[in-house]
């Protein structure tokens, strides 16, 4: 198992520092967020100083979190995409990280599940045809607050792309929050299409109540209502022995001592992976 601290569990700290956390907190690898690394470059910094300090920390950055809007459908929204898409498979190639993550949010809501269908496998066909020129692989996440949510859609979307490079993210948070994917379902996966591990906890949308992801996911591992056990059973169960990386999306934990974050963030890995 290689564990990744996660950039959005530390986020109001810089990419530069994060390479320096993971270190002392036992992590080997970084789930960097392309705005702390760009935010980095357009300040001054470079890729190979950035490099140069993954060597010096003994950190690798194992994904890129993430190219978000791959549902954009209006022309222009779409060459804005595939744009970013190139701009962050660059990166990711010069620091020799595998796998970037993709990502629908709020952009295909008024779709038709057919429209929904097809945007989403011609955009994302059209990324992993850039990912393939750079040697770069793309985990899909479902997000549980859009149409696009559950593990079987994406399992779906990836058949009807039939590239060789896009497979999931299993998050915890957002299958179980999504509703309509359960463990047993993440068990009977081939690991080789799961690219990745998400360890959070959190809850579900209350009645009346509106999304935000910073109301429903404020919560460290073991206090929300994700069944924890049961997940890291159905990954294990796959047999995936890759990437873990918990993630720790809570404004009130973002304002703990960043290394606190990091240390709470490996000991509740390691409690329950066990």
């Amino acid at each position: 198992m290689k564990k990744a601290l996660h950039g959005v569990s530390v986020l109001h700290s810089n990419a530069v520092t994060q390479l320096r956390i993971a270190h002392e907190t036992g992590f080997t690898a970084l789930e960097l967020l392309p705005e702390h690394l760009f935010r980095y470059l357009e300040h001054g910094g470079t890729l190979e100083r950035y490099k140069a300090l993954m060597r010096q920390y003994e950190i690798e950055i194992s994904c890129m979190n993430a190219l978000k809007g791959i549902g954009c459908h209006q022309p222009e929204a779409r060459q804005q995409l595939l744009a970013q898409a190139e701009k962050i498979c660059h990166a990711a190639q010069q620091l020799d990280c595998p796998v970037v993550q993709i990502m629908a949010l709020n952009e295909i809501d008024a779709l038709s599940a057919e429209q929904r269908s097809q945007v989403l496998t011609e955009n994302i066909s059209q990324i992993a045809r850039i990912g393939q020129r750079y040697g770069i692989k793309f985990q899909i996440e479902v997000v549980a607050f859009t149409p696009f949510n559950s593990l079987k859609q994406g399992l779906a979307i990836i058949e009807a792309v039939g590239a060789d490079n896009v497979g999931v993210v299993i998050d915890f948070w957002h299958l179980y929050a999504g509703g309509d994917t359960q463990p047993e379902e993440v068990a009977a996966l081939d690991p080789a299409v799961i690219y990745g591990v998400h360890f959070c906890d959190g809850r579900r949308l209350m009645p009346g109540e509106k999304w935000d992801e910073r109301v429903q996911r404020d919560y460290q591992p073991g206090e929300g209502e994700v069944d924890l056990a049961s997940w890291v059973a159905a990954v294990k169960a796959s047999g995936y022995d890759g990437v873990w990386c918990p993630e720790l999306l809570s404004p009130t934990h973002w304002e703990d001592d960043l290394w606190q974050i990091a240390r709470d963030s490996m000991s509740s890995l390691d409690a329950w992976t066990r």
